[in-house]
């Protein structure tokens, strides 16, 4: 898998506009590659190598109502009861009644589900009605990343840029056309005729969270930037299973999991989920993690260690072997031996339902700009995700993109001519030591005040006071030279970062910026909506309000809410 291009291809990358440039290279935008017209020449960029996403970690699988005692009447009903009153019934439908087309070309493409007497095997999830959900043991994602992967590298017109950051958008006369990217120790700009952001989510603004390192809520912010609009950035899913132990990361214990039949318990052994909601430990991811929370709250000394227990006993044997290896192997590796005791879990951010608002094609509201995948928000998710609807999403969304349509390429091409009869411009800079480590204090500091004032359970006191110490750290990081050398670069210039490592230091600042950002917009959102719904809960309004069935929508530094779906740009 090629890391960089060499200097010949990178010119002609530069010299000649893209018919469409992803960003991200998860499913999402792995799927919105493949999807696009063949005829299109494609630039897929990638923080890391190919294989690292959140799609690649997860777990449980992709929904599709396939079995004969199913249907999508039964999916839409789940997916619109997780959602508490805020999805787009048009955006269910559509991710439904696509769902069995989109398994089949996984399937067609080599992706290796599990299977039962030649059948395709379907498991229960949490919220779920009937067994739907697909998988490939407990490595779904990683099944159908290295599936696409391996068709992307094999398109002739997809080029890749791995281990690249985009740092923001290029935008002319409000549409955008292209990217500034960090890219081999320079910032460069490429242009296209359109820009995919498939750049995931946003889990690392969370001290506690099963995101990868890379999820820190780029294309989010990217977009808030350029002024798209956003939509219920509020809403955070909170997975009740994430293995507690001291120095292992936060590895998510599958909702499958507690959908094969594990029990969770507390240190009497007791199923105390049943005392918060009748169906217990299958009960819609929020509610079973407010349950720990508050249960944790009324038995544990120490939160900030405190945790309960998820018990696979009560499972056949044979079936945690041959369901949920990586769980086995990564419980052994941090001395948990499934067989014979419990797993220690208390829940983690995991799921960010909100995003750029889109339309059914993808759109945004910016012209030439799509989003797919955790970055939009396209209605299916409302204010709660359904358990493996997630994965699907990336896949039919990403399918609607095999219908974009590019503006003619003399204008596209125009605007770039112009800017290169004047020459461009190679710039060297040296950060300043000082400034590099404001921004490492910065990118370790954020998580634990979002943690602490916007995770599971929130309120007004706290969102306002981390709302003032986020808003003093933007004032501070904005003023940085390093900042402001960055932001300013103009189109026809290029950045040389004269540092060792130069690239790692470029995404270190990038993430920190975007962390603040998508810090500042979910505070501000959840200090906006004042009841608790879904994924959002205030401990000072409780209650579901019937006033407030309403989206929240964000434009620059504007919130307001809507009731309707609002009509992006059509190209």
């Amino acid at each position: 898998m090629p890391h960089s291009l060499d200097s010949d291809v990178l010119d002609l990358a530069l010299s000649q506009p893209f018919d469409v440039l992803v960003v991200g290279g998860g499913a999402a935008g792995l799927y919105a590659a493949l999807c696009l017209p063949e005829h299109f020449r494609v630039g897929l960029i990638t923080k890391d190598t190919l294989s690292l996403s959140a799609s690649d970690w997860a777990q449980g699988g992709i929904a599709a109502a396939i079995a004969p005692e199913d249907s999508p009447i039964l999916h839409i009903e789940d997916t619109l009861k997780a959602g508490a009153g805020l999805c787009d019934p048009a955006a269910v439908k559509l991710l439904v009644e696509q769902a069995p087309r989109c398994i089949q070309s996984l399937v067609e493409m080599g992706v290796g589900f599990d299977r039962h007497g030649g059948e395709l095997a379907l498991t229960l999830e949490a919220a779920h009605s009937r067994r739907r959900v697909l998988h490939a043991a407990d490595t779904t994602g990683r099944a159908v990343i290295t599936t696409l992967t391996a068709q992307v590298l094999s398109r002739k017109n997809i080029q890749v840029f791995s281990q690249a950051f985009a740092v923001d958008l290029w935008l002319t006369a409000d549409h955008c056309k292209g990217v500034s990217l960090g890219y081999q120790g320079k910032v460069i700009w490429l242009q296209a005729g359109a820009v995919v952001l498939a750049t995931g989510g946003g889990g690392q603004v969370f001290a506690q969270t099963t995101n990868p390192a890379l999820s820190t809520g780029d294309g989010v912010a990217m977009a808030w930037r350029a002024g798209a609009q956003l939509r219920d950035l509020e809403f955070v899913q909170f997975h009740p299973t994430a293995l507690t132990k001291a120095g292992a990361p936060r590895f998510l214990i599958s909702e499958a999991v507690r959908g094969e039949g594990a029990h969770l318990v507390d240190e009497q052994g007791q199923r105390f989920a049943f005392d918060y909601h009748p169906d217990g430990e299958l009960a819609p991811r929020d509610v079973v993690s407010r349950a720990i929370f508050s249960h944790l709250q009324k038995t544990a000394t120490d939160l900030a260690t405190a945790h309960v227990w998820l018990d696979l006993r009560p499972i056949p044997t044979e079936t945690i072997w041959h369901r949920f290896p990586n769980i086995i192997q990564v419980c052994q590796q941090w001395g948990v031996d499934v067989f014979h005791e419990p797993i220690p879990v208390a829940p983690a951010a995991h799921y960010w339902m909100g995003g750029i608002t889109t339309d059914l094609m993808s759109r945004t509201l910016i012209p030439g700009l799509y989003a797919v995948g955790e970055t939009a928000s396209t209605g299916v998710h409302g204010a709660n995700r359904l358990a493996s609807n997630s994965l699907l999403e990336c896949l039919v969304l990403g399918a609607q993109l095999a219908h974009l349509e590019l503006q003619p390429t003399s204008e596209l091409e125009s605007g770039r001519a112009g800017e290169q009869e004047s020459g461009e411009v190679s710039l060297a800079y040296t950060p300043d030591t000082a400034e590099v480590a404001q921004v490492e204090m910065l990118r370790q500091e954020i998580p634990k005040l979002v943690w602490q004032s916007a995770g599971i359970c929130r309120e007004q006191r706290s969102l306002e006071e981390a709302i003032a110490q986020v808003e003093t750290w933007q004032q501070k990081f904005a003023a940085l030279s390093f900042t402001q050398t960055l932001v300013d670069l103009q189109v026809d210039h290029f950045l040389q970062l004269d540092v060792p490592n130069p690239d790692l230091l470029l995404r270190t600042w990038g993430e920190t910026r975007n962390l603040l950002d998508t810090a500042y917009l979910i505070l501000k959102s959840a200090a906006f909506r004042t009841e608790s719904r879904g994924g959002h809960y205030r401990i000072d309004y409780p209650h579901t309000e019937p006033d407030w069935q309403v989206h929240t929508l964000v434009c620059h530094q504007t919130w307001q809410t809507s009731t309707a779906s609002p009509q992006p740009y059509k190209l």
